[in-house]
This record gives structure tokens, sequence and C-alpha cells, in this order.
């Protein structure tokens, strides 16, 4: 008999004795064939294999081409049942069919990505935890190479800024063709268009300290206003660096989303019942639902939705294991989770898992085992 089967009989031959109660006269001999056929009745169900269900979410739990499922969830149950020699059979269920199941017993076991909350504690019971992570953001891909380049250089922030640039400049030169075209002719002389446009010029590589030294004014005036125009200079070009460099860093490594705080300013997409769901309709953020993540993630792309918000080991898995993913996955995690298997409220199963599988996590193999599919 296995463990299973040894700690179902004991429960039952407890309840039996406690229920059964002796109405009118009834012989020794009928009451222990009443309490040994009830006995043996249980014990007869228990050495039925346990039904534990699974849930499909990689790369917790993945389910093989030929059969049978594999994955971080199924490796360490596999492990916990040789412990305990349990014999058992899949049943595949969906977040709401696992939860259902194990509440009502339907199910022995649970074994999927699931996180431990306080809503879930209380119509069920988790094992010990067996591995932490959080919440995680994924968005479309920003743009790299000469798109971002060319994206940033026609943004309206940067050609503002340009364009003020320019203006100022053409002001500059302006004033010194004033000044100088009558009394320094030869650099600032000639029609109109010819002495403003050599203004310009000279405007331009005094401020960026070119200095060519091919114009230069000769008045008192266009020298004091050479003065002004070299210590302005230094505060302009400074300015404008600063604005093409932001402009620049935020049209490359920022988008829409960059982070918790900006949520609230797309549609994003998650799956019911999760703890994803829960964190965004408490922070009033607007939420389209999937069927599964990859549908959710599928969904980013096409503009459906402007983010997902889901667990960060499995978001990151499944992008980095598409290498045409136009998609990324932010760095850092919020509000912290951890997995667990779920039992049944009171399951006498419980403590043997929770030893057994505190044995294999402190085995520097499994480690190993989490890696092979996490990475590190």
């Amino acid at each position: 008999m296995t463990i299973t089967s040894f700690l179902k009989c004991k429960s039952a031959f407890r309840l039996k004795t406690i229920s059964v109660r002796i109405r009118g006269r009834v012989s020794p001999l009928m009451l222990v064939g009443l309490l040994m056929s009830l006995i043996v009745g249980e014990c007869l169900a228990a050495s039925q294999p346990l039904v534990v269900g699974v849930r499909e979410i990689a790369p917790f739990v993945i389910k093989k081409p030929e059969g049978g499922y594999t994955g971080v969830s199924i490796e360490l149950w596999q492990r916990i049942a040789n412990k305990l020699e349990l014999d058992y059979v899949y049943r595949s269920e969906s977040l709401v069919g696992l939860l259902d199941g194990v509440k009502t017993g339907k199910l022995d076991v649970a074994v999927a990505a699931l996180t431990v909350t306080a809503e879930r504690e209380a119509f069920l019971d988790f094992t010990h935890p067996f591995y932490s992570t959080g919440l995680a953001i994924a968005v479309p891909t920003s743009p790299s190479g000469v798109w971002a380049t060319l994206s940033a250089a026609f943004s309206w922030k940067f050609v503002h800024a340009l364009a003020v640039l320019v203006l100022l400049l053409m002001a500059v030169g302006f004033i010194i063709w004033l000044l100088e075209r009558r009394a320094n002719p030869a650099q600032f002389g000639g029609k109109p268009h010819e002495g403003v446009g050599s203004g310009f010029w000279w405007s331009a590589v005094t401020m960026t300290t070119v200095g060519y030294g091919d114009k230069a004014p000769v008045t008192a005036a266009g020298r004091f206003v050479a003065i002004l125009w070299m210590f302005f200079s230094v505060i302009t070009i400074s300015g404008f660096t600063a604005t093409i460099a932001s402009v620049f860093t935020v049209q490359q490594l920022s988008g829409p989303v960059s982070g918790p705080d900006d949520l609230d300013r797309v549609i994003v997409g998650t799956l019911r019942g999760s703890t994803s769901e829960a964190y965004l309709l408490e922070h009033d953020i607007r939420v389209r639902y999937f069927d599964n993540i990859n549908d959710a993630l599928n969904a980013l792309p096409e503009q459906q939705i402007g983010a997902v918000v889901y667990d960060a080991p499995i978001m990151r898995y499944l992008v980095n294991s598409d290498p045409k993913s136009a998609l990324e996955v932010l760095p850092g995690t919020f509000l912290k989770q951890n997995y667990a298997f779920a039992v049944p409220t009171g399951s006498e199963l419980r403590e043997p898992m929770n030893r057994s599988m505190l044995e294999i996590l402190s085995d520097p193999a499994w480690s190993d085992v989490v890696t092979s599919y996490l990475g590190n």
C-alpha cells in the first residue's frame, strides 16, 4: 500500500468509528461487519491513483509532443511522487478548473504555476513555495538602429529645437549684417541675401567655437555684439545638446509604457482569475482578457493592447523562445509572488509533500533543473 492509501484508510477508519451510531439493539457481529465493510470500501477507493490537475504554462508545465508533461513544476512533482511512492494520473485543467477542482476535492493536487494568495488560501491549502518571482510587463520592442535614429530625428521635439536654433542664428546674423555691411563690405557686403548669409555663417561658426577667422566684425558695435554672442552661445549650445540627447534617448529607450506607473495610459492584456488581473483591477487599469498568455502576447504587435502584465518567468520564457519575437519584457518585477502546489483543505498529503519538497529544493541538483528551463 502506498503512503496515500495508508493516509486515506487511516482517515476513513477514524471517521467511521466516530460517525457510526448504534440505534436500537445491534449485535456486536453486525457492528464489526458494518465497520469492516465501510473501511474496506474506503481503502479500495484510496487504492486508486491520485488525480493531479495540471495547467499548461511553459516553462512550468509543458506538454510533450509524444504525450505526457515536462517543466519545472512537473519535474518537482515527479521527484516528490517518487519519494512518497505515489500513484497518480494527470488531468489537464484551466486555471479556474484547477482551483475549483481542488476546492471540491475532484483533484488531489494542483501542479502548475499557482501563486499563493490570501483569497485562494481561504478555500484550499498550499504546500511550501518552490519558486519566488513577481509580475512583469511585456511591450512591443522599441525601434533600434537606423530606424530609431530617423524616428528621433523627425520627432516634434527635435524639429522644434532645431527651428528655434536656426531662427536665433538668423537673427544674430541679420544684426551683424546691419552693423557691418557698410564698414566691412568685403566680408558682409553684396546683395542683402548674400550679406545676411555671411552673417548667418559667422554666427554659426562662432556659436560652435569653430571660429574659422574668414569673417569677423570690425566696427565697435559689431564686436560688442560678437562678444555678447560668444558668451550667450555657451548657454545656447549646451541647452541644444541636452535637448538632442534627451530626444534620442527617450525615443530609443522608452515607449508609452516603461513601468507600472505607465499602465494606466493603455489597455493591458492579462488572464481572468490571475493575480495580475487582481493587481490591474485594484489600480483601476483598463483590462482586456485573453484565454491564454500566448494570445495576449500575440495581440501586442497588432496594437490591440498596449502592454501585457503577467508572471515574469513565464513571459520571459515565451518571448525569449521566439527568435522572431517583436516583443520585450521590461527589466524588473513588481508585486512579489510565490509559486506552490495546491491541495484540498486539510489534506493529509500536504505534510509529507512539504518534507519531500524541502529535501529536493535544498539539493544543488535542483538548481540545475531550474536553470535548464529558465536560464540564469
